[in-house]
């Protein structure tokens, strides 16, 4: 029985701090999956699995649980930035900056009601209270990131006893969750809106603002003033980004070409963006019923497949600058991204992981498939040269020293800032350095999740030994009140301001709000209140820029305030 008693009391083992991992992180994924009025917490239990394994004493060195801790934290934060990177910049168009404007001033209004809290309700003397605030507000927005650029801010101020800031966020989290869902909730009664109104709202907006998505039309060529005239003379006049599939003159079926001369009487078959379809048709003439038929006997056969993008010399090639049509006589049609069907622009670029319908004769179709790879298998394995490339230099940028006056250290984005604005940078233009950043969703929900579960069990273990003492015995209820205040006094004005100014649909303002609290059961929620994607498409808008501003406040304030 010896053997068991070592491996769960000899701290300096590689065998007991596995275990002690093991055991905390197992039990609070399993239970963060319980749910209570329908709301879970998550892998975030691992958290508050963490303080009650340190809190009895089973817990490892120091050192080694600091080192796990900054890995899980540098891991997280770059698959993040790797995933939101190529939507980052086009969050800023459309509408975007509007609901970026707003979130950005929904963190400043965390902050702001964070110090009117501190000091209305806490003893300003002790230097211990204002870190545990920063603590408390990253709990109540639920901003795991900020919670680990602040501890690393702190390491540098504080140096020997760095504050447990993690009691503070523990104290705040679970509140912090509820309470954005029920902030929300109460926007919906104070604007009075009314469910059923905002859907039929969404579906209008749907039929007047078609997305790119690709539109197959059948046309019989009646304008007499293209008729002798070429396809891309044509394409030029029209000024409209089209594909022109499939042509049927004199009964033969082929794969047009820019030098293809248009008839009266020819029938045709163009793929478009879905708002320019009414344009083509109206233009080339009126649609017709059915399909084109098939090349006759001994004519070349026709066929259109689908072709996986997987060799890394496609990574930013430009479609319109391949030449596919003239050369090998075939078309790309559709794209895929993300399970998102767009139409093939000429102006499209190339990544990773895009699925392309390409259609014509089956030998070049082949020829083209092999070019741009079509090796699934490949996509598998993920590219982890790309992931510790960019986190090497996501470490070197972070720790680069800005001297700003007032403060006491040099500012540092750190390891968290550092590697999530180089995964940002990389995964929106990677491709132009030859980097291939694409991997599976999967792949990369596993790599973050298991950066989390690593980051949160490591900061709960620590904290864990004086929790009972720094909360229960002492602040902890005005932790509890004042984080609930911090989630629920922004959400209300900044969610009022959106519906009643800017008139934005509610569902849109769901997903803003979850996605600048970066809160994923907030979104579960708003998705299961419309069946639209406006909740997803609103989260996913400010969600980049907010997990910067979240991780990059939480430095500045404990560089400018705590170390004063």
């Amino acid at each position: 029985m010896d053997w068991i008693i070592n491996l769960f009391t000899n701290s300096e083992s590689v065998a007991h701090i596995a275990l002690l991992y093991a055991i905390v992180i197992a039990c609070g994924v399993l239970l963060g999956k319980m749910k209570i009025a329908g709301i879970s917490l998550g892998v975030t239990f691992v958290l508050f699995m963490g303080i009650l394994a340190g809190h009895v004493g089973f817990t490892g060195p120091t050192p080694i649980l600091t080192f796990i801790q900054d890995f899980g934290l540098i891991l997280f934060v770059f698959c993040i930035g790797l995933q939101v990177g190529p939507g980052f910049f086009d969050s800023f168009k459309k509408g975007g900056v509007t609901l970026n404007l707003l979130s950005t001033l929904m963190v400043l209004l965390d902050i702001a009601v964070m110090f009117g809290c501190y000091y209305l309700f806490f003893d300003t003397s002790n230097p211990n209270n204002l870190p545990m605030m920063v603590g408390t507000l990253y709990g109540a927005v639920t901003n795991t990131p900020g919670l680990g650029a602040a501890n690393e801010a702190l390491g540098s101020v504080f140096h020997d006893n760095v504050p447990q800031i993690a009691n503070g966020y523990a104290c705040a989290y679970p509140l912090g969750v509820i309470g954005i869902i029920g902030a929300t909730i109460a926007i919906r009664y104070i604007c009075r809106v009314d469910l059923a109104e905002e859907e039929a709202e969404l579906n209008k907006q749907e039929g007047e603002n078609p997305k790119a998505k690709p539109c197959h039309l059948h046309l019989r060529i009646d304008n007499q003033h293209i008729a002798g005239r070429k396809l891309k003379q044509i394409t030029e006049f029209l000024n409209r980004d089209f594909v022109c599939t499939r042509i049927l003159h004199e009964g033969v079926v082929t794969i047009p070409l820019q030098d293809t001369v248009f008839n009266l009487g020819d029938e045709i078959i163009v793929v478009c963006a879905e708002g320019d379809a009414s344009a083509i048709s109206a233009f080339i003439g009126s649609e017709v019923e059915g399909e084109l038929s098939q090349a006759s006997e001994g004519e070349t056969e026709l066929i259109s497949k689908r072709v996986m993008v997987t060799n890394p010399q496609m990574n930013g090639k430009v479609l319109g600058k391949m030449h596919f049509n003239s050369v090998y006589g075939v078309n790309v049609t559709r794209v895929t991204r993300q399970d998102i069907e767009l139409f093939a622009s000429r102006n499209h670029h190339f990544k990773v992981g895009d699925r392309v319908t390409v259609v014509g004769p089956e030998e070049n179709v082949e020829r083209v498939a092999s070019m741009l790879g079509n090796s699934i298998k490949s996509l598998n394995t993920p590219n982890i040269a790309t992931i510790f490339i960019g986190i090497m230099i996501g470490i070197v940028f972070g720790s680069i020293p800005l001297a700003i006056p007032g403060m006491p250290v040099p500012l540092k984005l750190g390891i968290a800032g550092g590697p999530l604005i180089i995964a940002i940078l990389i995964g929106r233009f990677g491709y132009r350095f030859k980097l291939v950043t694409y991997t599976t969703v999967s792949a990369n929900l596993m790599l973050r999740e298991i950066g989390l579960v690593l980051f949160l069990a490591s900061v709960g273990i620590k904290a864990g030994a004086g929790f009972w003492e720094t909360v229960v015995q002492g602040d902890g209820l005005k932790y509890v009140g004042t984080g609930f205040l911090i989630t629920i006094i922004p959400i209300l004005i900044v969610g009022t301001i959106a519906r009643m100014k800017y008139k934005f649909n509610y569902f849109t303002i769901m997903g803003m709000i979850a996605g600048t609290y970066t809160d994923p059961p907030a979104l579960a929620y708003a998705n299961q209140t419309c069946s639209k994607e406006a909740p997803a498409v609103g989260y996913s808008t400010v969600y980049p820029l907010s997990m910067f501003l979240r991780i990059f406040t939480a430095q500045i304030i404990v560089l400018f305030f705590c170390g004063a």
